[in-house]
């Protein structure tokens, strides 16, 4: 049995600012700091063979959270960054809710049609999900071992909405990862099963961050 925990990295800057955070490099925040700490204390006694992240520093920094006490490198994997978003990586969500009301609609309505300008369409970032996901349980060296991988929030929806549903037009039903939220997945050679999901409870209640606090409200 291989086992995958999958964890969306902590609170970046650029969540702090309400941006919209594709490939814009932001640091981690002081919260992110200290919500470090705690996914790091959850980890200290499972062990993990092999660190994977996603190149951006707010992922590969919350591997390196877990990694470093394990006295453990963390291998960076551009196919698990976030989605690229084009003209608007960057920009705040509300800038860009009140300049392109079809994208609000679609981000909140459709998901599976969001499509930023110059970007990645979101059934391409749903089809790289699945691509990654199954070159690391296809890949021989990776069978009956224990993987840590640090990634982003928009390509674990769409991740865990291919595990759970296969089907890009449930998204809207997949729930948000919250930052260092952790998901554990044990693979065989028949199935992917999901142990459990988004699970943020080694956080203090003042630390968890929720995704609709981060947002403009609808309207």
């Amino acid at each position: 049995m291989t086992k995958i925990y999958l964890v969306r990295h902590c609170q970046a800057l650029g969540n702090k600012q309400k941006l919209f955070q594709g490939h814009i490099d932001t640091d981690i925040s002081e919260l992110g700091e200290v919500q470090l700490e705690y996914l790091a204390k959850r980890f200290e006694d499972i062990h993990i063979d092999t660190f994977i992240s996603s190149p951006l520093v707010r992922a590969y920094k919350t591997a390196l959270a877990v990694a470093s006490p394990k006295n453990m490198v963390v291998n960076t994997n551009k196919d698990f960054i976030e989605m690229f978003c084009g003209e608007l990586d960057g920009k705040t969500f509300a800038y860009i809710f009140d300049t392109y009301p079809d994208l609000k609609y679609a981000w909140f309505e459709e998901p599976e049609n969001f499509e930023p300008i110059g970007g990645e369409t979101m059934r391409e970032l749903f089809a790289r999900a699945k691509r990654a996901l199954k070159e690391v349980v296809d890949n021989p060296e990776n069978k009956d071992k224990t993987l840590f991988i640090a990634t982003h929030g928009g390509f674990l929806r769409c991740l865990q909405c291919a595990l759970i549903y296969d089907n890009i037009e449930r998204l809207k039903d997949v729930p948000w990862s919250t930052n260092t939220a952790v998901t554990l997945l044990c693979c065989d050679s028949e199935d992917i099963k999901i142990e459990y999901f988004a699970d943020d409870s080694h956080l203090p209640e003042e630390l968890r961050t929720s995704v609709a606090r981060m947002l403009p409200k609808q309207t």
